[in-house]
């Protein structure tokens, strides 16, 4: 029998190492606990003294530039508008696949869960409008936002306490939200649109959707044209940050490899290789046998359609890199000597707090069980109202994207300070109170059964999408 080809204990423990980074950095929970141990690091940071010294590295300016055309940014509009847009590309990338294969190719199947965070935005705008009519209404969109990594971070320290259906359900609803919070940004919070800019951006997004027609299966055009289109929108006046959504849709889903006759092929190549080899020669000597091979791992490598291949390169990047920076650059509060009783009657803190930690449980919920109620629709498989009530509660986890419309609905510091007071707050709360109510709720019971969820309604569920 012939040996592995694994056998040789380097390449092995090459491979073993390989398994647990990727483990690790695949996790939802750590990816989490990162962002968040950024967000305190800033925190000790800004009422610290080094707080000056950073805050000067933050404004330090940065010039970007295609030929003559020169965008000057500090260092933190780098991180929040180059940056970030890359974050929306793994974003757009997931909402692409979840309208391929997952979810949201079934209109009926997620139709419950998106017509919930529909819900989920709704009511919280409403209650900071009402506490700030008047005043600063402009900042009603802040609230209204779940961040997905950071929610479904929470949610898996329950274990088996939350069913995998519900976990999904909850995924489709934070996917539907940030679709909602695009739509925002785009609409309410862009500068005022530069017209020749906007040609520009136009005439960008023919290129790529012409690259994809063109069945254009490697990523560097793709890459190339999407850092042209950032810098078109950046100068539109449109939020440039949405670039990385129009490039993650303009990125094929499709193999270029016919999958049907892969294996015929490969059993051809194997032929190949068995006939060129020759075991007397050193592996520089073994030019046909190499060669075959490097054919094989081309195609090997096409396999896997562009839109995954992209998000294999950037996930790790954004999850342990981009949004722990976006969290310690955004999370500067400078405590010390802040009047806390004024920060706490802020209406605009008021606004965010309860529009967050009140509005997300009130909208996801009623829109539920009202659609429940009338017979639209019914709650997935092992999934009953207290698990939908998380839902709900643990939708108040707003951090990344509530931060950056806060950037972009408000002008001074101390509007900026109150409303990220009260993201941090908020979105603390509201973890914690998801994690006491579960476990409250679900003392001394087993994971939900088949039995609990068809007394809720249960019908056909979304099926977890690998």
């Amino acid at each position: 029998m012939a040996q592995s080809i694994y056998e040789e204990p380097a390449v092995i423990k090459r491979t073993e190492r390989r398994g647990v980074l990727h483990e690790i950095t695949s996790n939802g929970t750590i990816a989490a606990a990162v962002m968040v141990g950024a967000a305190l690091l800033a925190l000790v940071v800004a009422n610290g003294p080094a707080f000056e010294a950073v805050e000067e590295f933050l404004r330090e300016p940065l010039e970007i530039g295609i030929g003559t055309h020169l965008i000057a940014m500090s260092v933190e509009s780098f991180v929040n508008d180059f940056l970030m847009a890359i974050f929306f590309l793994l974003v757009g990338i997931e909402l692409k696949y979840e309208m391929t294969v997952g979810q949201l190719r079934r209109p009926r199947q997620a139709a419950l869960p998106m017509l919930a965070a529909v819900g989920g935005v709704c009511f919280p705008a409403l209650i900071y409008l009402a506490l700030n009519w008047g005043g600063q209404t402009h900042g009603w969109a802040v609230p209204i936002a779940t961040d997905i990594a950071f929610a479904l971070g929470v949610v898996s320290l329950l274990g088996d306490k939350i069913s995998s259906e519900t976990k999904v359900f909850f995924q489709t609803l934070a996917i539907a939200d940030d679709i909602l919070a695009i739509v925002v940004i785009a609409l309410f919070y862009g500068q005022s649109p530069d017209v020749a800019w906007c040609a520009a951006s136009g005439i960008v997004i023919v290129v790529l959707w012409g690259l994809n027609h063109a069945r254009v299966y490697s990523l560097k055009p793709y890459a190339l044209v999407g850092l042209v289109l950032w810098f078109c929108m950046y100068n539109s006046g449109i939020h440039a940050t949405l670039a990385g959504v129009i490039l993650a849709f303009a990125l094929p889903s499709k193999s270029d490899v016919r999958l049907s006759d892969l294996s015929d092929w490969l059993q051809n190549r194997a032929q190949d290789l068995d006939e060129v080899y020759d075991e007397g020669l050193h592996v520089l000597g073994q030019n046909g046998f190499t060669h075959t091979a490097m054919r094989v791992e081309r195609v090997m490598h096409h396999v896997t359609p562009p839109l995954q291949r992209m998000e294999h390169y950037i996930s790790t990047p954004v999850n342990f890199l981009i949004l722990p920076l976006f969290a310690f650059v955004n999370a500067q509060l400078r405590l010390v000597g802040a009047d806390f009783g004024a920060i706490v009657m802020d209406p605009v803190t008021r606004g965010v707090f309860f529009g967050a930690v009140l509005g997300k449980p009130l909208g996801i919920i009623s829109v539920t069980l009202l659609l429940v109620k009338i017979g639209f629709a019914k709650l997935p498989k092992n999934m009953d109202w207290v698990q939908v009530a998380a839902v709900g509660i643990m939708g108040g986890l707003g951090f990344t994207m509530s931060i950056l419309i806060s950037g972009l609905a408000f002008a001074s510091a101390s509007e900026v300070m109150a409303a990220k007071c009260a993201i941090l707050v908020g979105s603390l709360t509201s973890a914690v109170l998801g994690i006491v109510f579960v476990r409250a709720a679900t003392a001394g019971h087993d994971a939900p059964e088949d039995a609990s969820a068809a007394d809720a309604g249960a019908g056909a569920a979304p099926e977890a999408s690998e």
